[in-house]
């Protein structure tokens, strides 16, 4: 981990899961980079633990480059996905543009400031990165989330494909015929509480793509 102190980062390593709860409980930790193999519990089962207990970023590191294995990992909340051998300047790029672009909650009352798209009763601050609905409430979405929904509201009334998607947002190393976006769209919809069945939000276009439905303001 000696690329990361050359960058300026605190590294802390955990060779368990009892090493990292350890290291959580006593330290400010900005993000944590989880490898998939680990002694004992494995690393997607760890990464549920972190993300039940608070919003910490998570980039899953592992020699595993099955799909259904990154699609887990989306669906857990992880923030990234590096798969092994990969280069030092790779990863510290990853760490860097995870943490930049992680979502921070503001106080409930905090009013959306500088570039923001209304729609729905909800409020999307593109430089905040963070979604409000109408009653103040604030949203926590991961960097891909917040990315993939910015992607569909700025090209609202347009189809866009999955290819398309991948292209707009920063995981563009990622198979576009693999289950990520639909996984991430899933997610979106259920935190703005769009029902896929009946959207008014996003629709599914049958063998084309995603739909964002909602006018934007």
């Amino acid at each position: 981990m000696r690329m990361f102190n050359f960058e300026g980062f605190d590294v802390l390593e955990a060779g368990n899961g009892g090493d990292m709860r350890d290291i959580l409980a006593k330290n400010q930790v900005d993000l944590v980079l989880l490898d998939l193999v680990l002694p004992g519990e494995d690393g997607l089962t760890l990464a549920r633990e972190i993300r039940k207990t608070g919003d910490i970023p998570i980039i899953m590191l592992t020699g595993r480059d099955e799909p259904i294995d990154k699609v887990i990992g989306l669906e857990i909340g992880a923030d990234d996905y590096v798969t092994k051998p990969f280069f030092q300047r790779e990863l510290t790029a990853r760490v860097k543009t995870v943490l930049r672009r992680h979502v921070k909650k503001p106080g409930a009352n905090a009013e959306p400031e500088g570039r923001v798209l209304r729609f729905s009763g909800w409020t999307l601050d593109m430089d905040g990165q963070f979604v409000k609905s109408e009653n103040d409430e604030i949203v926590s979405l991961t960097a891909y989330e917040f990315q993939v929904l910015a992607a569909l509201a700025q090209n609202s009334g347009r189809v866009l494909g999955r290819e398309q998607i991948l292209d707009l947002v920063a995981a563009r190393n990622w198979d576009p015929y693999d289950r990520s976006i639909d996984v991430l769209i899933g997610k979106i919809r259920r935190k703005l509480k769009d029902d896929p069945r009946k959207p008014t939000i996003i629709k599914t276009v049958r063998n084309a793509g995603y739909l964002f439905m909602a006018k934007t303001e």
